[in-house]
């Protein structure tokens, strides 16, 4: 059993109380997703209720869920090699489509952030990825994405913009050095994504929708930070003031006084500016602060606080933009934090994930990009225990 496998039983073992059931049948230590675990229906039957067994979040059911989620998101890889997805962008509650995936299937584009998210899910889930069983699904999304890099460095198509560049380049960070067949190429596009990252950065220190713009938001920038810290620990140069001056960002939208004292505003400039926080901004606020090499909970105490208070409101909307990409972040923040607070968090999680998944093996997502978008994710905070992703080692 790998070192990674042996820390996601102990991981699920002190978290279930011992109630861990599963079979490795992987000489190499990596779990079998793709086989049919020993309960599993008999082919062409229809699965259980998923929701089943609530009072059991064991590896097995873990390991069952994760395998029908990426079965189902092999099902949805386009002719081009991508995944597709609405881009839009947050209107208050709302998503406001700007692009749909209709569109993009009809013409062959795709999505860079859910295919990127799509990437990392894969990998989450610990396969080879030169030839292993989704080494298919790799070639063909590696060559698309590598495909959709400008001459500039940014990784585009279609109508997608920072947040899925940013997610691009960090699948590229965490997939470099796990492919020999495509090590040439993945190596020259996260160079290349990784200076016009950094070139797009402000005179604010941090970054927004599009790229050279003097508007910021905390919610983008997270995103930024943590590609390029993934990145530069995957071994790609990155500037050090890079980095500082989206320190000195964070560190400026710190609330002050009032009842979220401690936790982080949104917006610091332009118009909206020290205006609203949310349990998605304090997520993505401690985790930029984690990428950034920062662990002191003085810096951010208050906005892990925020999370604890404001999780079962945010739970109650699992099929929301900001369930997914909150608990993207918030996962990282809790899992890197430790202690009585992951413990609890995880257990919420994993269950709610785990009540959540539809009998195809999707997550439903009705406000935001999509379903790919939520069952990518679903599946890589599953598997976040297990360690396969350095980005979740902190």
């Amino acid at each position: 059993m790998s070192r990674a496998r042996a820390a996601f039983v102990a991981a699920l073992l002190l978290l279930t109380g011992g109630s861990v059931v599963a079979a490795f049948t992987a000489q190499d230590g990596t779990p079998p997703p793709l086989e049919p675990p020993r309960d599993a229906p008999p082919p062409g039957a229809a699965d259980p209720d998923p929701s089943s067994a609530l009072d059991d979040p064991s590896l097995q059911r873990i390991d069952r869920a994760v395998a029908r989620g990426l079965r189902w998101l092999a099902t949805q890889q386009q002719p081009s090699g991508g995944f597709v997805g609405d881009c839009g962008h947050k209107q208050g509650d709302s998503y406001a489509v700007y692009d749909t995936a209709e569109r993009q299937r009809e013409d062959g584009d795709a999505h860079v952030g859910v295919s990127s998210l799509v990437g990392l899910a894969l990998l989450a889930d610990g396969q080879q990825v030169d030839d292993g069983p989704w080494a298919d699904s790799f070639d063909r999304l590696i060559g698309w994405l590598v495909g959709s890099q400008d001459e500039f460095g940014y990784l585009c198509d279609g109508t997608t913009r920072m947040y899925s560049h940013s997610f691009g380049l960090l699948f590229l960070s965490q997939l470099y050095g796990m492919t020999a067949r495509h090590h040439e190429r993945v190596e020259r596009a996260l160079q290349q994504a990784v200076a016009f990252t950094e070139s797009a950065q402000n005179e604010h220190g941090a970054w927004r929708y599009q790229p050279f713009t003097l508007e910021a938001d905390l919610s983008v920038t997270v995103c930024q930070v943590q590609a390029l810290r993934a990145a530069r620990d995957a071994g790609i140069a990155v500037k050090k003031g890079v980095i500082e001056r989206v320190v000195d960002y964070v560190q400026a939208s710190r609330i002050e006084r009032g009842w979220s004292e401690g936790a982080f505003y949104y917006k610091i400039h332009g118009r909206g500016a020290y205006e609203k926080t949310s349990y998605a901004i304090n997520a993505a606020a401690v985790t930029s602060l984690h990428s950034a090499g920062r662990y002191d909970e003085r810096e951010y105490g208050g906005a892990l606080e925020y999370l604890v208070q404001a999780r079962d409101e945010n739970f109650a909307r699992a099929d929301h933009f900001y369930f997914w990409y909150g608990n993207w972040y918030a996962a990282q923040a809790f899992w890197t934090e430790g202690g009585p607070r992951w413990r609890r968090y995880w257990n919420e999680l994993s269950a709610t994930l785990l009540a959540a998944q539809e009998a195809d093996g999707r997550w439903r997502n009705s406000v935001g990009p999509g379903d790919a978008f939520a069952t990518a994710v679903a599946c890589a905070l599953l598997r976040l225990p297990a360690q396969y992703l350095p980005i979740f080692r902190g």
